[in-house]
This record gives C-alpha cells, sequence and structure tokens, in this order.
C-alpha cells in the first residue's frame, strides 16, 4: 500500500505542478529524485562510490597533468621564453654550450631581446650562524631575473649592473622554501653576511613562494651570479674555457620573431663559432624548446601524462556503462509506475525530465565525493618529494571547473539511457508482466551492449597494470652492467676542506683503506660520478698521430669517469681484459685508462683493445684493461662508450665512495660516516644506499606501476558489479522461469545457464575485444611502461584469469540463488 499512495502523490504532483514556474518544478523533481534514492540505499551507495572512484581518478590525473602541462612557469610571458638545445634529441638537463660560446651568442643574436646563461648542477654548504647545511642552486648571469621578469619577495635581486668581472659578485638570493624552512623566515638574513663552502656572500634577498626558476621539478634553494663560481668550485676554469660545456641558455625571442627564424639566426652564429674555434666549437645545429621539463623529457612526460588521462577516463566510461546498466535495470522495476503515470495523463518529456534529474542528483554528490578525495589526494602530492623531484600541484578553478564538467558528462550519459526506455516504452506492454519480461531478456537489449563495452574497457585496463607490472620487473631485472644492490655511497668534496692535488689523494687513499677496515666490507673504492647520476659525456678522442684536434677529427666522444683501484669491484663491473688500474699508475707515469667494450668495438673493430693508445685531453693513453658494457646515464639508452681513468693521475678531489658490505644498510651507513667523518670532519658527507640513489632511475616506472595498478584495481571492482548486478537482475526477474526449469527436473549446469549464462558470454566477449584493444594500445602504453608488450604471454594469461576469477566470483552469488529456487515455495507465493 505505501508504494501504492507513493505513486499517487507523485500523480497528484503531476497535475499539480502544471503552470508552476520552471524553478519549482525542478524543486519538486528534485524533492522526488531523493526520496526516490533515499528508499533505495544500496542502490545509492553503489552508485556514489563509482561515480566518486571514477570522477576522482580523473580529477587526481588532471590535477597533475594541468600542474605540469597547463600551467605556465611563473615567468613574465612564459609563451616568449625559450631554451637553446642541441638539434639531436637528449634526455635530461643537459648543459648547451661553454660560457664564452654564451657570450658569443648573446652578442651576435638579431632575434633575441634577452639571453641568460645558467648552471644547474651548483651546491654548497651554506652556514649562518649557528646553523650548516647542504644546499643546491643555480649559477646564473646578472640578467636572469630581470630577463624572466620576476619580482622580490623580500630584499632585492642581483642584476648584470652588479657583475664586474670574475669573483665581483659575492652575493646570493634565497628561495622561499629555504627561507621559511632552513631560516626559519628570519628577515634579518637579508642584507646579511652567508658562507657558501666558507667563501662569503651577501644575502640580497628572497625569491617569491611560487617561483622555482625555469624546471618545475628541481627548485634551486639558491641563486648566486655565475661570475662568482670559483668561490664555490675552487679550480673552475669554466668562465674563460670554451672546452667546458657549463651552461644552460635561455632566451626571450624579440616581438615579432618566430622559433624559426631565431633557430636559423642561432645556427648562422654556430657555424661561424666552429669556424673561428675548430679545436672547441662543433658548430652542431641548435633548436628551440619551452624550458621547465627537463629539457627534451618534457616530450616523455607529456606522452605519460596524456596516456594515463586518456586510461583514467576509461575508467570514467566504464563507471558511466556500470551505472547505466544499474539506471536501467531500476528503471524497468518502476515499469508499472512509469505506465501508470502516463496512462493518467503524465507526459513522456515529463518522466525523461524525472530519470535525468534523478541521475543528475546522483551525479553531483558522487562528483562532489570525488573532488573531496581528489583534494585531499593531491594534497599529498603536493607535499611529497618524489626522487623525480618537487611538483606544486593546486586544485584551482581550471581543475574545479574539469570536474564538474566530468560529472555533468557523466550525468548524461548514463541518464539517458533509462531516459531513452520511458521515452521508447508502451504504457500498455510496460502495465504487462510474466511472459514480456522472459522475452525481453532474451533478446539482445541496449543493457547487454553496455555490460559488454564495460566489460571491455576493464579488461584493456587489467592488460594496461599486468604490463607495467612487468615493465616494472624488467626495469629492476635490467642488465646495468654494475649491481647497485648492497652496496653504499659516500660523496663528498675535499675541495671544501681546502685540500687538493696530492694532499687530497693521500688523504682520499687512507679513506677508502678505513672503508676497507670497516668488518663486513667486501670491498671499497671511488668514483668521479655514479652512473645513472651524469658524469662527463662528449669528450673528445682522436687517434694517435693527430695534429689537429678539431672536434671534426675525434673518432669518439665517450662518457669519461675517474676512479680509484677497487672502484671495479664495488660496483660489481667485470674486467674482461687487461689489469686493473693502481696507486702506482701516477702523474709521474705514462697516462694509462680502462675502456668498456662499446669503445674497443668502435675504436678498433675486431684488434685486441690492450696496449692500444689514444689521445685524450692532449696526452696519450694507454689502454691496460677492458670492463663490461653498462647503462650510463638511463635504461633506455644504447651501448655508450666508456674511459675510466686512475684517480691517481688525475687531480679530481670530488669523489663518491662506493662500499660493498654484507652489512644491514643502516648498520653500514652509520658506520661508513663515522668512519669517513673520523678522518675528514671538516667535509660534509653524504651517505646513502646505492638502491636509494637510483630511485629517481625507476621512479618512472614505479608511477606507471601504481598508476595503472589503481586504474586496474577500479577497472576489476567495477567489472565485478557490473556482472553481478546483471546476473542477479536477470536471477530476480526470472525466478519463476526457474522455478519451473528445476520443477521439471533441469539439471544444475541447466539452471546455471540459464540464469548467468548471458552474463558469462558478455564477459567472454567483452574480455576478447579488451585484449585486441590492448594488444592495437601498445603504443599508448610504451608511452607509459618501461617496454610494454601487451602481447607478452604472460600478460595475456594473467588478464584472461584475472576476468575468469572476477567473472566466477561476480556470478556466484546470483548462481546460488538460483540454484536455491523452491518451486513449491514460488507457487504458493503466485
Amino acid at each position: 500500500m505505501g508504494q501504492k499512495e507513493e505513486h499517487v502523490d507523485k500523480l497528484v504532483d503531476d497535475h499539480a505542478e502544471e503552470g508552476l514556474p520552471f524553478v519549482e518544478n525542478l524543486l519538486l523533481d528534485v524533492r522526488y529524485a531523493f526520496r526516490g534514492l533515499r528508499k533505495s540505499p544500496a542502490f545509492t551507495v553503489v552508485a556514489l562510490l563509482t561515480l566518486m572512484l571514477g570522477i576522482g581518478a580523473n580529477v587526481v590525473v588532471f590535477g597533475v597533468l594541468n600542474a605540469v602541462l597547463l600551467h605556465p612557469l611563473d615567468v613574465s610571458d612564459p609563451q616568449s621564453l625559450y631554451q637553446i638545445r642541441h638539434k639531436p634529441w637528449m634526455s635530461g638537463r643537459l648543459l648547451t654550450t661553454s660560457y664564452p660560446a654564451f657570450e658569443d651568442f648573446r652578442q651576435r643574436n638579431t632575434t633575441f631581446s634577452g639571453m641568460a646563461a645558467i648552471n644547474g648542477y651548483s651546491d654548497a654548504e651554506l652556514s649562518w650562524r649557528n646553523a650548516v647545511m647542504e644546499v643546491s642552486g643555480d649559477e646564473v648571469t646578472g640578467n636572469y631575473f630581470d630577463l624572466l621578469g620576476v619580482q622580490p619577495e623580500v630584499g632585492r635581486f642581483f642584476h648584470a649592473a652588479d657583475e664586474h668581472g670574475p669573483d665581483s659578485a659575492p652575493y646570493v638570493v634565497l628561495s622561499d622554501s629555504l627561507w621559511r624552512s632552513a631560516l626559519h623566515a628570519d628577515r634579518e638574513v637579508v642584507g646579511a653576511t652567508v658562507e657558501l663552502n666558507k667563501e662569503p656572500f651577501t644575502v640580497l634577498g628572497v625569491a617569491p613562494a611560487r617561483f622555482h626558476g625555469t624546471e618545475r621539478f628541481v627548485w634551486p634553494d639558491y641563486w648566486m651570479p655565475i661570475m662568482n663560481e670559483d668561490q664555490v668550485k675552487a679550480g673552475s676554469d669554466s668562465l674563460h674555457s670554451r672546452a667546458s660545456v657549463a651552461v644552460t641558455v635561455i632566451g626571450r625571442l624579440k616581438p615579432g620573431v618566430t622559433p624559426q627564424q631565431a633557430t636559423e639566426n642561432l645556427n648562422v652564429i654556430a657555424a661561424e663559432l666552429a669556424k673561428e674555434y675548430p679545436e672547441t666549437d662543433e658548430g652542431l645545429s641548435l633548436r628551440l624548446i619551452h624550458p621547465g621539463l627537463y629539457g627534451d623529457d618534457g616530450d616523455v612526460i607529456r606522452g605519460f601524462l596524456l596516456s594515463v588521462t586518456v586510461l583514467a577516463l576509461l575508467v570514467l566510461a566504464a563507471a558511466c556503462a556500470n551505472l547505466a546498466t544499474l539506471f536501467a535495470a531500476r528503471a524497468a522495476d518502476r515499469s508499472r509506475e512509469l505506465a501508470l503515470r502516463v496512462a493518467l495523463g503524465s507526459s513522456r518529456r515529463r518522466l525523461v525530465r524525472q530519470l535525468l534529474t534523478e541521475a543528475l542528483m546522483v551525479s553531483l554528490m558522487g562528483g562532489a565525493a570525488g573532488l573531496v578525495s581528489a583534494n585531499l589526494l593531491l594534497g599529498v602530492l603536493n607535499r611529497w618529494h618524489s626522487p623525480y623531484g618537487h611538483l606544486a600541484v593546486s586544485v584551482d578553478a581550471r581543475v574545479y571547473l574539469a570536474g564538474l564538467g566530468l560529472t555533468l558528462g557523466s550525468a548524461l550519459l548514463f541518464g539517458m539511457v533509462p531516459a531513452r526506455q520511458a521515452w521508447q516504452s508502451s504504457p500498455l506492454q510496460m502495465m504487462k508482466s510474466g511472459p514480456m519480461d522472459s522475452i525481453h531478456l532474451r533478446r539482445f537489449a541496449l543493457r547487454d551492449l553496455l555490460l559488454g563495452a564495460q566489460i571491455a574497457i576493464c579488461t584493456l585496463l587489467v592488460t594496461a597494470s599486468l604490463v607495467a607490472v612487468r615493465g616494472m620487473v624488467r626495469a629492476l631485472h635490467a642488465p646495468l652492467g654494475f649491481q647497485p644492490q648492497g652496496a653504499m655511497l659516500a660523496d663528498l668534496d675535499l675541495s671544501q676542506g681546502g685540500q687538493a692535488g696530492d694532499v687530497a689523494l693521500v688523504k682520499m687513499k687512507a679513506m677508502i683503506e678505513a672503508a676497507r677496515n670497516i668488518p663486513g666490507v667486501t670491498a671499497a673504492g671511488t668514483v668521479s660520478r655514479t652512473p645513472m647520476t651524469g658524469g662527463m659525456h662528449g669528450i673528445p678522442i682522436f687517434r694517435p698521430g693527430t695534429t689537429e684536434f678539431k672536434l671534426n677529427n675525434a673518432v669518439l666522444a665517450p662518457y669519461v669517469f675517474t676512479m680509484s683501484p677497487g672502484y671495479l669491484d664495488a660496483a660489481d663491473i667485470r674486467l674482461l681484459g687487461g689489469r686493473e688500474v693502481s696507486w702506482q699508475d701516477t702523474t709521474k707515469t705514462p697516462d694509462v685508462a680502462i675502456v668498456n667494450e662499446t669503445f674497443a668495438r668502435k675504436m678498433w673493430v675486431h684488434t685486441p683493445a690492450i696496449g692500444q693508445r689514444f689521445i685524450l685531453w692532449g696526452k696519450l693513453t694507454e689502454v691496460v684493461g677492458v670492463a663490461e658494457d653498462g647503462k650510463y646515464h638511463d635504461l633506455q639508452e644504447s651501448p655508450q662508450a666508456v674511459v675510466y681513468l686512475p684517480l691517481s693521475q688525475s687531480e679530481d678531489s670530488r669523489a663518491v665512495f662506493v662500499v660493498r658490505s654484507r652489512l644491514a644498510p643502516n648498520e653500514m651507513a652509520a658506520a661508513l660516516e663515522r668512519t669517513l667523518s673520523g678522518i675528514e670532519p671538516d667535509v660534509p658527507i653524504t651517505v646513502q644506499s646505492w638502491p636509494d640513489a637510483m630511485a629517481g632511475e625507476l621512479f618512472p616506472a614505479r608511477a606507471a606501476t601504481v598508476a595503472l595498478g589503481v586504474m586496474g584495481l577500479l577497472a576489476a571492482m567495477l567489472a565485478v558489479t557490473g556482472i553481478f548486478g546483471m546476473a542477479a537482475y536477470s536471477v530476480s526477474r526470472r525466478m519463476k522461469e526457474l522455478g519451473i526449469r528445476v520443477a521439471l527436473g533441469a539439471r544444475k549446469t541447466q539452471v546455471i545457464s540459464a540464469a548467468v549464462g548471458r552474463p558469462m558470454v558478455l564477459l567472454g566477449v567483452g574480455s576478447v575485444l579488451g585484449l585486441l584493444a590492448g594488444i592495437f594500445a601498445s603504443r599508448l602504453l610504451g608511452q607509459i611502461v618501461y617496454q610494454a608488450n601487451p602481447s607478452d604471454p604472460a600478460v595475456l594469461g594473467g588478464a584472461v584469469l584475472t576476468m575468469a576469477l572476477l567473472g566466477m566470483a561476480a556470478s556466484a552469488i546470483p548462481a546460488g540463488r538460483a540454484l536455491a529456487v523452491d518451486p513449491s515455495k514460488l507457487m504458493r507465493e503466485e
């Protein structure tokens, strides 16, 4: 009686609302929608959770995409700001040219209103009062802040007029983050003198909180004039050496100048410099890109985020298909109510509006919940310091508009299905019961198409998540040519303690020996930079007998590392032939080197490399050993040539200690720091495990695994609810038929087939289509996953098994209900 009274109340409302204003009609629809949703709590909760997850996932992805790709750098007129790069695609924040060459480009170009040089690899020990901290920052030309159009938060910036040659501008500008976190926003620091590597610098000001330089992920702690880099890098000659590629160049185009015109102008200058300085300037073609995304890595980052966005939209599409199926089933259950309303004079347009209002209410509530959850998650991401760097993510108006658009779009997508049913239905047919329901269930319906599409999308997303897991496994087990597991790194620079030359070498030998004597240590050595963290690259190699050391005469341009005896063992790099470097290789003995397989093959093809000679930095160098190949910049790189030089034949006072031991990482870290600090207490030492140091390189693979794993989990949940909903609805509508089948002696398999056969068929068809879609989407997945291969048998088998298990789990309860049907009880109820 209660349901009939509700129908009558609604019919009264239908007639009473005639002639009412639109707003009052809408309020009546909203009131009735809330009343209906309140009477179906299970349906409402499932619908809200589905939408919250689908919309929330999309808002999170869009928030990150907005922060990385859509939000411009916090500088004046960012569209006219460009970074100069070499024409070949190169990964990372690579330096562009030498400082003298930068000055030539700045003076000779006719297309830029201004150019600035940046060395983004500066680091120092900052001391103020009793506080000492390790900081990193940018060394920049005096016009840097003026070129970017940035205003200080406190104090002032330095300018070009403050520079009068090398060591003429001992000034520093602090970042807002360093000023607040380390110096507690103390305004007295502005105008005060601080020490960078024990050299005095005057703090001129503090940068605004939203300004982080010209890279989105690398936030400098400070900015200092590049003219004073010798104060923090003792012995540096990069301001005068054309052979030292020390700066990245940015510039602002003049009004009306196109990037193509500027590129042509730069290439003409590069060709002129190659003729004037053939020994140092290569004359490589240049191009322009917008700064901010690790140089050319922006292509990779852009592809990753756009591809993840596509997959997130697929999650929402699956959620909408799921809800459309649920709303269609709900509308079918309300068919008598809707038919009665039409028969008594309610217009079809009125019914459609009511159903769309109900869908809109569900969507708005689910969207609001999704936006709140996304806001919380984006806040966590904003505070998280990832191995890839910082990222400022904020929920701005663009993100809110995207959330609102997704919410309204979702309501339209799943709300049109029941609205279409109501519009096309016949009141007489809807008021009938029994055989018509069974006949309808045997026909191909829109609900079947929706469930099939949902399963196909879910299978695609499950496949993508398994591809990401396989990619992560490949990344973790990729042949590196060295073994990070079980090794600790200790980074130090003896020049900060005022030591160089033979004094620094003696101290380093003592520290290596002390590290080897730590209980549990099996090998120890030093290297100038560990693989995957940079190193000197592109150093020209010449054949013996070369007299003109022009870059065009170079035969190779390898990585060059300086190492001590014991490094190869500590890094677990196999020596394939010859001998290790030794302490007997000194500046008074012939120069020697160890090369890797690629160097030997490219230089001498099939001739044995041991005993061969080449010219490096003007010195005739003999090969005394050949080491195995490895990875030196990233996992995707092709084999690279490498030269290892003896530490005892160089003047490098900065080194990374590599210590291999059987101790736990935390025990080894404490013992190593204690041992090295005991020998050199005045030099800051940074100790970490080698796997932790490589976290940035593995971060993309881990991020892909987490992102696609979450989407795969959401897809699995949607698949379960979709299959369960279809199977449960089918069983509930066919209980009489199933009872008759049981009464007539149908076997259990026949009953199960009749009850859940259709969802299982749709599961099979949808899964096949999803697997095919995954294979065709290999290019899309390749933008996200390291060595993506959707055709991998393990991936295909895992996806098939996962979908089969999800199907069985989702249909178990409806199948059990069908098997438990009691014909006699059904007949008594009838």
